[in-house]
C-alpha cells in the first residue's frame, strides 16, 4: 500500500494543521476521523462514530483522547485543541509525521522519547483500535491520556446537561451506559495502566472551526471522568491496546485488529489487480463507501463522509468505479439487488433515509442510470450467470422502468409526443441539480433536461440490446429510440453557441452552459454526430474545467458563483451555480478520449486533466477526493471530504479511458 507521509511542514501552526483530515470507516455506516494533529474541527470529528442500526442511526461515543507525557518530571500536552478566545492547546509540536496508509498513524517525538499511535476498525463492528507504541530513554517516564465520551448524533452537538452516564470502572475496563439510552453499553478497554476517577469529570467548550466557517454552532463538549497512566522505566518499549466498543465481544489486541484490517486492504488492491499506485489509492478510497444495510440484509454505497447515507443517483454513477473496476461484483450484483427490490411507480429510490422511515423517491436519473450499471455490470461479468441474474431478477424491474416514463410517473416524470422525457414541477427538484430552500428553487430544470434524455436513449438501446439476448420483444424500444434521436438533435442543439442546450420546455429553452450535456457524449450509446459531440467537448473543457472538476455553471454566466463558502443559504445559493463538481469529470474524461479516437496524444492529454487529483490526495481529506470544489481559483475542496461518486468516476475514468487504452 502506498503511505502518505505529512511533516511538520503540513502542519507550521494550529491553523494550518486543521486544514488536512482523514477518515476510517468499519463496513457498516460507522467511522472515525479528525484533522491530521488530531484537533477536532467538526461535529463530525469523532474516533468511534457508531452506526446504531447500519448504515444510519450513527452516533458519536468517543470524541477523542487526549494525550500526555511526564519525563523527568516535567509534562509535555500532546493534546490539540481550539478553545474561545482563540485559545490554542498546540500539541501538534511534538508531531513528527502524520502517516496514511489507510489507516491513520501519528509518530510523536519529546525529548527523545518516541509515541506513535495508529487507529484502525475492527472491520464490520462498532469497534475502534487504537494502538500505542512508546520507546522510552533514559528518563523514567508517565504516559497518561484521557478519553473523551460523548453520546449525540453525529451532526448535533452536545450541552453539558446532555452528558449524563452510568458509568464504573474495573482493573482494565470503563464502563458507560447513556442515560438516554440505556440498553447501550460503550467499553474502553486498556491493556496496560491504572485508571483513575478525575476532578473534572466533563470537558467543556471545546471550539470546532468548520462549524465556525459554515456559520453553525461550534461549541461542544464532552464526558472526561477518567485518566489512565502508563508507567515506563528507562529504556522500556511498551505497545498499549485502547480499545472503545458497544459490540458484546471485540478484539482486544490493537495489533491483530490493525493487521487485520492492513490485510483486507492489501487484499482489496490484489483483487483489483491494478498496478498503478494512484488507481490502488483510490481502490481504497472507493472501500469507505460500501456499506452493509440492515434493513435490506445486502450491500448499498454511502454517498459521501461525513453526512451523507446511500441516495440512489449517486449509487448508480459510483457503482461502475467502486464496485466494477474494483472487481467487486458480489458487492455490485447486492447493490443492483437491493435497489431493485425498492422500485415503486418505475422509480429507485433517491434516498434511503434513517431508521423506519420511507425511501424518497424524488429523481428522474436515478432509474435511468440504473440501466447505465446494469449494462456496465454485464460488460465487466460477462458470464451466463451474470445474464442470468439480470434477467431472472432485474430486467422486469427495466421494463416497468421504461412502461412508467412512458405512460407518466410521480413528480411530473412523463414522455412528450416527441418521445423526450419531461421531468419535474413546481417545487419538484427531481434532477441532480436539487437545491431548495423553502419555496426558492435555486436551479429549477422543470421541462427536458438534457442529461435526462441522453439517459433516456440510453436505457432505450440497453433496453433494445437486452431484449434481444432474451428473446423479448425487442421493436418498441428499437423505434422509440430512433424517434428519441431524432427529436434530441432538432430540439437540443443550440447553433448560437455551438452545444446543447440544458433544458428544454414550451416556454423557453435554457443556454446556460451546464456539465449536464457531456453525458451526450460519454454514454454508451449517444445521439449527436461526431462533429457535434466535439464542439460539446471543446465547449466544457474551456468553460467549465476548474482542476479537480467541472463548474457546474460557466464563469461567464451573469449568474455564476465561484466560490462555495459562509452560511447554509450562500451555500446553497453558489451550490449549482459555478461550484466545481469532482464526479463529471469523469464522463469528460470519457469524452474527451472518445471524439479523439483514442488516440495516444488524447490519453496522454486525459492523464494532464486526472493529475491534480493524484495531488488532491493529499489534500483535504487525505487518500480520498471531496464533494466539490470551489469554481474560482484555487479551487479549494469544499462539502462532504469524501464523496462516493467523486471517487468512483475518477478511478473509472483512470482505469477504463487512460491505463486500459496505453
Amino acid at each position: 500500500m502506498n503511505t502518505k507521509a505529512l511533516g511538520k511542514s503540513y502542519y507550521k501552526t494550529f491553523s494550518s494543521g486543521i486544514e488536512r483530515e482523514w477518515a476510517i470507516t468499519n463496513g457498516i455506516g460507522g467511522y472515525a476521523g479528525s484533522s491530521i494533529i488530531g484537533a477536532n474541527t467538526r461535529k463530525h470529528h469523532g474516533l468511534l462514530i457508531a452506526s446504531l442500526h447500519a448504515p444510519v442511526k450513527r452516533y458519536l461515543l468517543l470524541s477523542k483522547i487526549n494525550e500526555s507525557l511526564c519525563i523527568g518530571g516535567r509534562t509535555y500536552s500532546l493534546a490539540t485543541n481550539q478553545r474561545p478566545g482563540d485559545v490554542n492547546e498546540e500539541g501538534q509540536r511534538y508531531l513528527q509525521r502524520f502517516l496514511y496508509d489507510g489507516l491513520p498513524q501519528f509518530v510523536y517525538c519529546v525529548a527523545g522519547v518516541f509515541l506513535t499511535k495508529t487507529v484502525s476498525f475492527e472491520y464490520g463492528k462498532n469497534t475502534v483500535a487504537i494502538q500505542y507504541e512508546i520507546e522510552n530513554q533514559k528518563e523514567e517516564t508517565t504516559f497518561a491520556f484521557v478519553p473523551f465520551f460523548n453520546y449525540r448524533d453525529h451532526g448535533e452537538r452536545s450541552e453539558r446537561a446532555d452528558l449524563q452516564f452510568v458509568h464504573t470502572h474495573t482493573k482494565d475496563t470503563i464502563s458507560l451506559t447513556p442515560e438516554k439510552n440505556k440498553e447501550l453499553s460503550i467499553q474502553f478497554y486498556t491493556s496496560e495502566g491504572v485508571i483513575s476517577p478525575r476532578d473534572e469529570v466533563f470537558d467543556v467548550d471545546l471550539v470546532l472551526q468548520t462549524e465556525i466557517n459554515t456559520g453553525m454552532t461550534s461549541i461542544d463538549n464532552n464526558f472526561t471522568p477518567y485518566e489512565v497512566t502508563v508507567s515506563l522505566q528507562p529504556f522500556e518499549k511498551k505497545r498499549i491496546s485502547v480499545i472503545c466498543s458497544i459490540e458484546p465481544e471485540f478484539e482486544k489486541d490493537a495489533a491483530v485488529t490493525i493487521a487485520a484490517e492492513k490485510n483486507r486492504k492489501e487484499n482489496l488492491i490484489y483483487q483489483a489487480g491494478l498496478s498503478d499506485s494512484f488507481a490502488n489509492d483510490l481502490v481504497l478510497a472507493a472501500d469507505q463507501f460500501i456499506v452493509n444495510r440492515a434493513s435490506t440484509s445486502g450491500k448499498t454505497i454511502l454517498a459521501g463522509l461525513p453526512w451523507f447515507t446511500d441516495w440512489g443517483r449517486d449509487t448508480m454513477i459510483a457503482l461502475q468505479g467502486l464496485t466494477l473496476v474494483t472487481k467487486r461484483f458480489e458487492d455490485a450484483k447486492s447493490i443492483l439487488r437491493t435497489f431493485a427490490a425498492y422500485v415503486h411507480h418505475g422509480l429507485v429510490p433517491n434516498m434511503f433515509p434513517d431508521e423506519g422511515l420511507d425511501p424518497l423517491y424524488n429523481t428522474a436519473d436515478a432509474s435511468l442510470w440504473y440501466f447505465h450499471s446494469v449494462h456496465q455490470y454485464l460488460s465487466y461479468c460477462n458470464t451466463p450467470e451474470a445474464y442470468d441474474f439480470v434477467q431472472e431478477e432485474l430486467y422486469p424491474k427495466l421494463v416497468e422502468i421504461i412502461a412508467a416514463y412512458k405512460q407518466g410517473t410521480d413528480f411530473s416524470i412523463y414522455m412528450e409526443e416527441d418521445g423526450l422525457i419531461h421531468a419535474g414541477g413546481g417545487l419538484d427538484q427531481v434532477t441532480w441539480m436539487d437545491v431548495r430552500v423553502g419555496d426558492w428553487v435555486v436551479t429549477p430544470r422543470h421541462g427536458k433536461p438534457v442529461e435526462i434524455n441522453a439517459l433516456w436513449y440510453n436505457a432505450l438501446k440497453i433496453m433494445e440490446e437486452l431484449s434481444k439476448r432474451f428473446k423479448q420483444p425487442y421493436k418498441e424500444y428499437e423505434e422509440l429510440a430512433k424517434k428519441v434521436k431524432d427529436s434530441f438533435n432538432q430540439q437540443f442543439w443550440n447553433e448560437d453557441k455551438n452545444c446543447l442546450f440544458d433544458v428544454i420546455s414550451e416556454e423557453y429553452k435554457d443556454d446556460k452552459i451546464r456539465p449536464n450535456q457531456i453525458y451526450a457524449v460519454s454514454l454508451p450509446y449517444t445521439m449527436l454526430s461526431e462533429e457535434r459531440e466535439k464542439h460539446v467537448v471543446d465547449t466544457v473543457l474551456s468553460e467549465l474545467y476548474a482542476n479537480y472538476g467541472l463548474r457546474s455553471l460557466s464563469p461567464l454566466d451573469n449568474e455564476y458563483i465561484g466560490r462555495y463558502f459562509g452560511k447554509l443559504h450562500d451555500r446553497d445559493a453558489a451550490y449549482h451555480q459555478g461550484t466545481a463538481w469532482a464526479y463529471p469529470l469523469g464522463a469528460l474524461i470519457t469524452a474527451y478520449v472518445k471524439v479523439h479516437h483514442k488516440s495516444p496524444e488524447s490519453i496522454a492529454f486525459a492523464r494532464k486533466l486526472l493529475a491534480p487529483m493524484e495531488d488532491h490526495l493529499m489534500d483535504g481529506c487525505i487518500g480520498s477526493i471531496a464533494e466539490i470544489f470551489d469554481g474560482d481559483e484555487p479551487n479549494l475542496s469544499r462539502g462532504c471530504y469524501a464523496q462516493a461518486w467523486s471517487v468512483g468516476e475518477i478511478l473509472r475514468a483512470y482505469v477504463e479511458d487512460v491505463l486500459m487504452n496505453k
